[in-house]
């Protein structure tokens, strides 16, 4: 009922657990509270908060327009409904050092389990687009060194972003990620790696936690968790995959109401009003107060 009992502190310390324990943590994109909720009853390791999915919500592309107040207001409603360690997209930091510092204790202060920052220049845009530009070596390794130097819980996971694969190749991106491994970065997300064999080169190259975009319609192909698994990586995220499937679904009702009058159509689609009471916990309501929820919750009255 209400919040999840599981303290931030212990999430933070399940999240580094997870990361070392040679099995690949699956962190689905929730895009609001009870869609976190979801992928923890369906039994994955944690969840993860998509920046884009938060821009798109909010009707932006994902080009940095977030504030740091919006996203650390709606992660926390994320972080507090779910037992499961919560990953953060952090976009750039939101501005300069000091800027990095703050956004670290505020997503700290939000219930997260891990951050990530990335080495964009400002304004960004979403990583699997073309024409992206990053910052200078130096910059990005100021941005993970202040991240670092603010955390207040040394369990808090902190992973660089780079995406300088895209406008300088291969050979750069890991340099980079070695760079902001030397800063001070629990573990680096490269982003939009090609091919099977660009994901093992990172691999062998770099001995730290690796995480996995397996976003649809972008530069890297979809690979399946085994082969993930396989190739050491210890993170993949799905980031606007649930998002997507929701509009696609709504965008399905839609149209059977103008085309057919009525969602006669698409009920057997619906999440039923049982699954729902389920998920929002209804029956642990009716024992706490009955004057809250009063009446009955029998399965077959409802759907």
């Amino acid at each position: 009922m209400l919040y999840s009992k599981v303290t931030p502190e212990a999430k933070r310390r399940a999240f580094r657990d997870g990361l070392a324990s040679g099995r690949l943590q699956r962190l689905p994109g929730a895009f609001n509270a009870l869609s976190a909720r979801l992928i923890e009853r369906k039994g994955f390791e944690g969840v993860y908060a998509s920046g884009g999915v938060l821009a798109n919500d909010l009707g932006f592309p994902d080009i940095g327009l977030t504030t740091l107040t919006e996203v650390a207001g709606r992660v926390h409603t994320y972080a507090r409904s779910t037992d499961l360690p919560v990953l953060v997209d952090a976009d750039t930091g939101f501005g300069e050092p000091m800027n990095v510092a703050r956004t670290v204790q505020e997503l700290e202060d939000a219930g997260v389990a891990g951050i990530h920052i990335e080495d964009q220049i400002n304004p960004k845009r979403c990583g699997h687009l073309d024409g992206k530009a990053v910052v200078d070596q130096a910059t990005a390794v100021n941005r993970i060194h202040a991240a670092v130097e603010a955390r207040r819980d040394e369990n808090l996971v902190i992973l660089a972003r780079t995406d300088i694969r895209g406008s300088e190749g291969l050979e750069a991106a890991i340099d980079r990620a070695k760079a902001l491994v030397d800063a001070g970065a629990d573990g680096i997300f490269p982003e939009a790696l090609r091919d099977l064999g660009e994901f093992e080169a990172f691999r062998q190259a770099v001995d730290v936690p690796l995480l996995a975009n397996m976003t649809e319609f972008g530069k890297s192909e979809l690979f399946t968790n085994q082969q993930l698994q396989d190739l050491g990586f210890n993170l993949v995220i799905y980031p606007v995959s649930l998002q997507r499937l929701a509009l696609g679904a709504a965008e399905r009702g839609l149209d059977a109401i103008i085309s057919e009058g009525s969602l006669s159509s698409q009920v057997e689609h619906m999440q039923t009003r049982a699954d729902l009471y389920e998920l929002v916990d209804y029956p642990a309501y009716s024992e706490f107060d009955t004057s809250v929820f009063n009446f009955d919750v029998e399965r077959d009255n409802y759907h």
